[in-house]
């Protein structure tokens, strides 16, 4: 299960907002107990894609680096990567599963027409061929 915080889920929606057309990423940060992730920090980060970022998002090594990085400065765990799907529904393309980390969770936010709709977690498998939907909770407005 991964539960987002109210100042986390404002910057992960403000980002995936902002970059609209285009998909956004980032980091998520926070602290793991057991099955448990407790996401207080959204990291934000360029989307380094080079081709068509309306379908596809990158990130940059040292980009995650850093935020993994900024995760143990303070004590805490990167726990996962947050990216959008613009006018498209939360799921968890063949794309992000090939591109995945299976210690990660993943959410995804669908964005239409430049408002967030709803989202989704997962969970990559070690194989990289699957990846379960993830129990994901966030703040209601």
């Amino acid at each position: 299960m991964i539960k987002i915080n109210q100042a986390a889920w404002e910057v992960m929606i403000s980002h995936a907002e902002s970059t609209f057309p285009n998909e956004c990423c980032g980091a998520m940060i926070g602290s793991i107990d057991g099955d448990a992730k407790q996401v207080t920090l959204a990291v934000p980060i360029e989307n380094a894609y080079e081709g068509e970022q309306g379908a596809r998002y990158e990130l940059r090594p040292e980009d995650l680096l850093a935020a993994d990085k900024k995760a143990r400065a303070a004590g805490l765990d990167l726990i996962g990567i947050f990216h959008s799907h613009p006018d498209c529904d939360a799921y968890f393309s063949k794309t992000d599963l090939e591109n995945s980390c299976p210690w990660y969770s993943f959410v995804v936010l669908s964005v239409k027409s430049g408002k967030f709709d709803h989202a989704a977690s997962f969970l990559p498998n070690p194989d990289q061929t699957a990846a379960e939907k993830e129990e994901l909770t966030w703040p209601k407005s």
